[in-house]
């Protein structure tokens, strides 16, 4: 075929060659729009107006017909997104009244105040837990072994979310349990609490945006439970402390390069 001169290219085939000329590989990648439905939008605003501190612990909110006209939606919009904060413990209701809830755990603000926060509760979790499975593997009993071992067991791909995190925290409470060190499992059953009650980290989970990325860390930790239990049920406390490790930072990992 005869090959044209540049006076007969296409306009588009001009422009995508300046387009190539003019890509600089050294500048950051622009990142991706993710899909947020009206009621994440509501969702979000509202997180955003509890974390700056305009409604205080125990305030009440406004109603929902004020919410739907502040915001220029419909009510079961509002509705929506309500429920949302309910189910990350942001508000809750009193006599069919909203309110934010007394205690907020870690409310951080979004980006780098989030990303802290992650890494922050990762860094408190790998000093104490670390070490705690290596103690755990070594005193627990038969009976506590078994049931760490059947939790374990309970973990599988594709499990709810809600349902992930009701096991998840079980799990990792009977290990504190199996140390038979009251004072240390009290001290991490305190860890477990900012991680779970924090309204910020559990609003990375509960978007819609972040759906797939989750289900894949449900996948993974559920693995990484596995092996935990089973070098707990070995006694070996090395190989379980060491599963542990690997266990959060992978989960660490996820978490601050596709959550975040």
């Amino acid at each position: 075929m005869q090959q044209r001169n540049a006076s007969e290219r296409t306009g588009w085939e001009v422009a995508d060659q300046m387009d190539r000329e003019v890509i600089d590989d050294t500048r950051p990648r622009f990142t991706r729009i993710k899909y947020t439905t009206v009621a994440e939008q509501v969702r979000d605003q509202l997180m955003d107006s509890i974390r700056a501190g305009h409604f205080e612990p125990g305030a009440r909110m406004p109603a929902e017909r004020q919410l739907c006209d502040e915001f220029g939606v419909a009510r079961t919009t509002v509705r929506e997104a309500i429920q949302q904060l309910i189910s990350l413990g942001v508000v809750e209701r009193r006599n069919s009244r909203l309110h934010v809830v007394e205690y907020l755990g870690v409310v951080s603000a979004p980006a780098d105040g989030l990303k802290r926060e992650v890494r922050e509760l990762f860094e408190t979790r790998r000093v104490i837990e670390i070490a705690m499975t290596d103690l755990a593997t070594r005193h627990a009993s038969d009976r506590q072994r078994t049931k760490i071992g059947e939790l374990a067991d309970e973990f599988e791909p594709g499990m709810e979310l809600g349902q992930f995190r009701d096991l998840d925290h079980r799990f990792h409470a009977a290990i504190a349990s199996a140390c038979n060190n009251p004072l240390l499992a009290e001290l991490y059953g305190r860890v477990l609490r900012a991680l779970f009650e924090s309204p910020a980290f559990a609003s990375l989970l509960y978007t819609q945006a972040n759906r797939r990325q989750v289900n894949e860390i449900i996948s993974g930790s559920a693995e990484g439970h596995r092996q935990i239990a089973a070098a707990v049920l070995a006694g070996d406390g090395e190989r379980a402390a060491l599963a542990a490790g690997d266990h959060l930072a992978e989960v660490e990992r996820r978490m601050l390069s596709q959550l975040i």
